[in-house]
């Protein structure tokens, strides 16, 4: 057992050398595979972690969403009418304040007040 320890190369690699391969791979020049095959590095498992502690991917917020087909055919009905009960609603809010306004105005006119408390 401790014979085939003896033969096995252990390899370090510098944080500078870390570093310059994760930068390499998040900015697209080259894929892990790739990293691993020009860099001679043994595993690409290595390079992920490597990935996982000095990229910068965890700064980024990203979110997936997966759908099968008859959920998307769903889905477009459904923004379609979300738009429209939201433009319907900013139409409303409008035609509230429009007559807030003129009750606003009536009420100085004619120095009563309309509005119910």
């Amino acid at each position: 057992m401790s014979h085939r320890l003896a033969n096995r190369i252990f390899k370090r690699y510098s944080q500078a050398f870390k570093q310059q391969v994760v930068h390499e791979i998040e900015s697209g020049i080259l894929t892990i595979d790739q990293a691993q095959k020009r860099y001679g590095i043994g595993s690409n498992s290595t390079i992920r972690n490597w990935v996982k502690q000095l990229g910068k991917h965890h700064l980024i917020a990203q979110q997936v969403r997966i759908e099968t087909p008859d959920e998307v055919n769903q889905l477009k009905p459904l923004t379609a009418d979300k738009q429209q009960l939201e433009s319907a609603l900013a139409q409303a809010h409008l035609k509230i304040a429009a007559l807030e306004s003129q009750i606003c105005q009536a009420e100085k006119q004619f120095g009563i007040d309309l509005k119910k408390k």
